[in-house]
């Protein structure tokens, strides 16, 4: 992270003064410089002369060091430049100041970015968040949403690299969780929208997709309107993610506040779930169905209970379709042409699902 905290500013800095420029660590070691040569170079004798001062400008050979900010003798970074004359002691005091700055700034964020991370995993208490956030100047009352972006089959190292390069503002912050997943922490508006969470979600896995052809399950939590509230939303960016495996297997971004009835099912207990199956298949179990009437029901579903239109799409007589929810009924007791039981039917199936879930991850 040093190399590249630094190279970018140090370049400006060599064009400017056409000088070479770079950084070494406490170990003398250079980890960036506008001269790629130099990269990898060790200067232990300039380490000893920082080390006897660290707060003026010392002469080493052919050039000339000057220490950052928080330099000590097992970690720290300093500046040199080439050349020992008055003009380089000018450059080299000026880049000091720099890339001070820059290693303020990035320490900030990265402090900042640990401190999100522990609000988001409960790993500090509600009355230090006021505390900590008043020592980072981070501001508590901002809208903010929680995207978890969770990698499927290899994870990739480059995808977080290309979340930060997207979300690059101070306000925003990427936080790798474990391998596969990463909660992109974004302010936003008062007013957003579900559905232009739902287009930055989409936006996300088209860059991912296109850029690294990662593939990705994206959950978007709801708008947190305080820094407390982080935790939250990104429990709801996971059980969003949780439930769409379940219910909805074709989508890869799934807002928490369109889950509908999938989330109270799967807030029920097992034994409440059983209960319910024997009760509605009182004639027969839901395992009497084959795949092919299962595929009939489904069907029916998505065209809203039409009968013409569902058979258009199976292509299928209509009376053949008449004859298989004919025979639905006759196993099941549920005349999926009434709605009643066609609400009964459709909440039985996802019960169903929720359960085999529970069973598959208990295996």
């Amino acid at each position: 992270m040093a190399s590249r905290m630094f190279q970018s500013v140090i370049e400006q800095l060599c064009e400017a003064s056409q000088r070479t420029i770079g950084v070494i660590d406490a170990e003398g070691a250079v980890i960036s410089c506008g001269s790629t040569a130099l990269l990898g170079e060790r200067f232990p004798d300039a380490v000893a002369a920082v080390n006897a001062d660290p707060e003026n400008p010392v002469c080493v050979g052919n050039r000339t060091y000057f220490a950052l900010k928080g330099w000590n003798q097992t970690f720290g970074y300093s500046v040199f430049t080439d050349g020992t004359d008055e003009q380089a002691l000018s450059i080299c005091r000026m880049a000091q100041v720099s890339l001070n700055f820059t290693k303020s700034y990035y320490e900030e964020k990265h402090d900042k970015g640990t401190f999100v991370k522990n609000i988001i995993t409960d790993n500090i208490l509600p009355g230090d968040i006021y505390i900590r956030a008043k020592e980072l100047h981070f501001q508590t009352e901002q809208p903010r949403v929680v995207f978890l972006v969770r990698q499927r089959g290899h994870a990739d190292v480059a995808v977080v690299e290309l979340l930060q390069s997207m979300f690059n503002d101070q306000q925003d912050f990427v936080i790798s969780v474990n391998e596969t997943d990463h909660a992109v922490i974004c302010h936003v508006a008062p007013d957003v929208t579900g559905e232009e969470l739902t287009q930055m979600a989409k936006d996300i896995e088209e860059r991912l997709k296109t850029e690294l052809f990662a593939r990705t399950t994206i959950g978007i939590g709801t708008v947190s309107e305080h820094l407390r509230e982080l935790a939250d939303s990104y429990k709801e960016a996971q059980v969003a993610i949780e439930i769409g495996k379940v219910f909805d297997t074709e989508k890869t971004v799934i807002n928490y506040e369109n889950l509908g009835i999938g989330r109270l099912i799967y807030q029920l207990p097992t034994t409440l779930c059983d209960i319910f199956l024997s009760e509605v298949f009182k004639k027969n179990s839901i395992d009497s169905l084959d795949q092919e009437t299962l595929f009939t029901i489904n069907m029916f579903f998505e065209n809203s209970l039409n009968v013409s239109e569902t058979s258009r799409k199976l292509f299928v007589h209509r009376n053949t379709l008449v004859y298989r929810l004919e025979k639905i009924k006759k196993l099941t007791g549920l005349d999926l042409r009434e709605f009643d039981d066609a609400i009964i039917f459709k909440v039985a199936l996802m019960v169903k699902k929720y359960l085999a879930s529970r069973e598959s991850r208990m295996i």
